[in-house]
């Protein structure tokens, strides 16, 4: 339950307020070259304090790895990693030892292993994605040699939403502001929106957007691993999200099948492309080679800064106040998570693809 992958495995460990996150990467291809400014900006990306729209804690989350790496490159061994936890304020937590927090996994995780920690929601805490931005990054220098290349945006917050799909903005300045959306206008009333709902002790919900450029056809397998079910999984264990849908999703119901099929066509070469892309790159279960891109819903965090009612271990009714510093929205640190989630996923794919249906189709 703390595995991810079929080749490209990834094996994460540590809690919120314990003294390490950390994690093992299994299959990497070897002789990759190992860019750990790259892993380290990838950790940067998502870590806490790194805007005034983010949770105040101050983490420098530097990543060290233990294993797997030799002379700048990768060994083909199991590729150990640790970020240490270093600015925990344990005690910020003393009024939830006892108490279910709401919407938190508080009660879930009592009822099941009739214990849980109550720091920073330990196991639960969304700090344990700093594992998949880790393994992410390193599927991301493997995919690098491929020609794959996974960019993630914030596409909406709250009812704030980019009014047009990926074609129409330019991808590299999502990195331009602090919640991560390449459209300025939009980005400044997104922060905004973030800012008044921080001021007033709540939180606030939106959508990721992830786009896959570059993957060949053939990634994926027909019955009960299709990709776009990979890729489902993936993004639905990621903290906070609630919906995944790849290609035009649940827009597509409105349309005829005539609206909505993706017609072939020969381009140069003698090339099998399609006209249209409404099924996400995806058919069958299988990549087809046009990109793929897909959607992530995420709620609002769960921890208020006012009071709400609950009850505690015992039963007893009562109200908690959260105290401490938390996201107000998840969207902005989420954006990579999402990218490295995808990068583990469209990796293994193409290695089980690779060890079983093409020799030739390589690093």
């Amino acid at each position: 339950m703390n595995t991810i992958g079929r080749i490209f495995r990834v094996t994460t460990f540590g809690e919120s307020h314990g003294e390490a996150i950390g994690g093992i990467v299994d299959g990497m291809p070897a002789g990759i070259d190992i860019d750990i400014d790259f892993i380290q900006q990838e950790l940067n990306r998502r870590r806490p304090g790194q805007s005034s729209i983010t949770t105040a804690r101050n983490e420098s989350d530097r990543v060290e790895l233990l294993s797997g790496v030799f002379e700048g490159k990768s060994t083909g061994c199991p590729i150990g990693f640790i970020v240490r936890n270093e600015n925990q304020h344990s005690s910020d937590y003393d009024n939830m030892r006892e108490v279910f927090r709401p919407s938190h996994a508080d009660f879930t995780y009592t009822q099941k292993y009739g214990v849980r920690d109550h720091r920073g929601g330990g196991r639960s805490s969304a700090r344990i994605t700093i594992s998949r931005c880790v393994a992410g990054a390193l599927a991301k220098l493997v995919l690098r040699q491929l020609g794959i290349g996974i960019t993630a945006y914030t596409s909406q917050v709250g009812n704030i939403a980019l009014d047009n799909d990926y074609h129409h903005y330019d991808l590299s300045l999502t990195e331009s502001n602090a919640v991560r959306c390449p459209d300025q206008p939009k980005a400044e009333e997104m922060i905004q929106l973030i800012q008044q709902v921080k001021a007033e002790g709540d939180t606030i919900g939106g959508v990721i957007t992830c786009v896959i450029k570059g993957c060949p056809v053939g990634l994926g397998e027909p019955e009960f691993s299709k990709l776009h079910a990979q890729l489902g999984a993936a993004m639905l264990s990621i903290n906070a999200v609630k919906g995944f849908e790849y290609g035009d999703g649940f827009a597509a119901v409105t349309q005829r099948g005539s609206e909505q099929n993706d017609v072939f066509t020969v381009e140069h070469d003698s090339v099998v492309t399609t006209k249209t892309n409404h099924s996400g790159g995806i058919q069958g279960g299988i990549s087809n080679g046009q990109d793929i891109f897909f959607r992530v819903a995420f709620k609002p965090v769960a921890t208020l800064l006012r009071e709400q009612e609950t009850v505690d271990i015992h039963g007893n009714a009562t109200t908690l106040t959260a105290r401490g510093r938390h996201d107000a929205c998840v969207l902005p640190r989420a954006v990579p998570v999402v990218e490295a989630m995808a990068a583990i996923t469209i990796l293994d794919a193409y290695l089980v693809y690779k060890s079983g249906k093409n020799k030739d189709f390589c690093i």
